[in-house]
């Protein structure tokens, strides 16, 4: 049986955080909620760019829907990757990433983070994935009570998520055999830290409209204080109805396409080609990816990706480039005299080789003039340069070394150090030394042989809640605004 979802979607910032880093989208044959990193620079970039490269998949006819949902999950990670290399001030941006794709009777779910998805199943409510944080993996190695992972100071504390940490992210996937009536939610964790799963319950349950009970899902969470944004998705499984549509527009689609394909560097299209795509279906678009969407204001996707999704509605449409001039590739080149040929090519190779030596000495003024926070020797220092090197040629040099251990840093902040966390000037950097020495985790009490192995060489990530403002500045001035 063909089956279809019925849906809802609503979005709040919350009553705390001063911008909203929560995008979602949910169509006939897809849902997807993403919460991105709330304490950078960047989280509702990172979490719309991944919804918003998601989006395409609301269809029924895709060729391995099995696959194709975790495989379009690791393709927006590279573009979050791709971001952070166009602006890398945006580095240490992140998302969670919590996705439900249609394939006639099942569903297939793919995971990351710890953004939750609920199912009442023949009147059976159940939380469908599992947090990636620390606090669960200390309760599923029986550490720790469920009770008390709510009072747990590290309880906000990340394992895993998108981002540009990880190239190729480990996501929960899974595939469920579905029936009609199934009521679906997908939240970030900004109700369900401040709801309780029965209440959670009670109001999924209820005989409303969808858009009612997501109403109400968000006014419980307001109504608790909601320190976070709360981003929610519900629908229903439905019978796929047998309807005769008007078409794609598919000339919109194509025109925006065109101007993607066309563009030179550094014009802004990519909302244009996702406003015409996403038009061409019925959706809700809700969070960081609809202000994205429509007004354009944040890097949504890289160049490269969106003459990717051009590429695919053009269909390889040979006009989508300019023509090349009639008898040009029958040019002899004998018809041009050697000599005038040669002189203006010495003097572009003149020309260039200028260029190429001022933007030499150009670059190493800037370079010396950039601060960033690394380590060396297992310990925190503060560098002169950029992270990076020219062969044999190091970029960079310790401009200040500390005595701060890298292994008393939370998971995230230590991942970030490593990868070299950027400054806007000396002064900056030493504050960040501040703040990451005022962040370090306590020393582990003694471990007596018949304890379990001591979870300190667990590789971390914060989702930002109590980054503080001097690290997240070490981004000031990213697109997306301030945490």
């Amino acid at each position: 049986m063909a089956l279809e979802l019925n849906f809802a979607a609503r979005s709040d910032v919350g009553r705390v955080r001063s911008k909203n880093d929560d995008s979602a989208y949910v169509g006939r044959y897809l849902a997807v909620v993403a919460d991105g990193m709330g304490g950078h620079v960047g989280g509702d970039v990172a979490s719309a760019s991944v919804v918003l490269d998601l989006a395409p998949l609301d269809r029924n006819d895709l060729s391995d829907p099995q696959t194709v949902l975790a495989d379009e999950i690791q393709s927006a990670n590279l573009i979050l990757n791709d971001l952070v290399h166009d602006n890398p001030k945006l580095a240490g941006m992140g998302t969670t990433c919590t996705a439900v794709l249609v394939d006639n009777n099942l569903l297939h779910m793919a995971h990351i983070g710890d953004s939750r998805a609920y199912r009442v199943k023949n009147d059976v409510f159940e939380q469908l994935s599992a947090d990636h944080t620390f606090v669960q993996r200390l309760i599923d190695e029986g550490r720790i009570k469920p009770e008390d992972a709510e009072s747990h100071p590290h309880k906000n504390v990340l394992m895993r998520v998108l981002g540009d940490v990880d190239a190729s992210p480990e996501l929960d996937v899974a595939t469920f055999e579905t029936q009609p009536g199934e009521r679906w939610l997908l939240c970030s964790d900004g109700l369900n830290a401040v709801v309780d799963d029965a209440t959670i319950e009670t109001l999924l349950r209820a005989d409303k409209p969808l858009d009612d009970i997501c109403r109400d899902l968000v006014d419980e969470t307001l109504n608790r204080g909601a320190p976070d944004n709360v981003t929610i998705v519900v629908f229903e499984t439905a019978e796929a109805q047998v309807t005769v549509e008007d078409p794609p527009r598919a000339e919109e689609l194509a025109e925006s396409a065109r101007e993607v394909s066309q563009a030179s560097d550094g014009e802004s299209v990519s909302a244009a080609l996702l406003r015409a795509d996403l038009g061409s279906r019925p959706h809700l678009l809700v969070g960081a990816a609809e202000l994205a969407t429509d007004t354009d204001q944040i890097p949504i996707v890289t160049r490269s990706s969106s003459q990717k999704r051009a590429a695919a509605l053009l269909h390889g449409a040979s006009d989508a480039a300019a023509p090349e001039p009639a008898g040009a590739s029958e040019l002899d080149e004998d018809a041009v005299p050697t000599g005038r040929r040669t002189w203006p090519l010495l003097t572009m190779v003149g020309v260039f080789l200028i260029l190429f030596a001022t933007s030499l000495a150009v670059g190493f003024l800037w370079i010396r003039g950039q601060y960033y926070v690394g380590s060396v020797d297992d310990r925190v220092a503060i560098y002169q340069g950029v992270p990076q090197s020219l062969g044999p040629l190091e970029l960079s040099s310790v401009e200040e070394a500390t005595e701060i251990p890298l292994s008393r840093l939370p998971g995230y902040s230590r991942q970030r150090v490593e990868a070299g966390l950027p400054a806007q000037d000396l002064n900056h950097a030493r504050e960040i030394l501040m703040d990451l020495e005022t962040a370090l985790i306590p020393e582990a009490p003694p471990v007596s042989p018949t304890d379990q192995p001591d979870d300190s060489n667990i590789p971390l990530a914060s989702n930002g809640v109590t980054t503080s403002a001097s690290i997240a500045g070490a981004a000031a001035g990213a697109t997306g605004g301030n945490p």
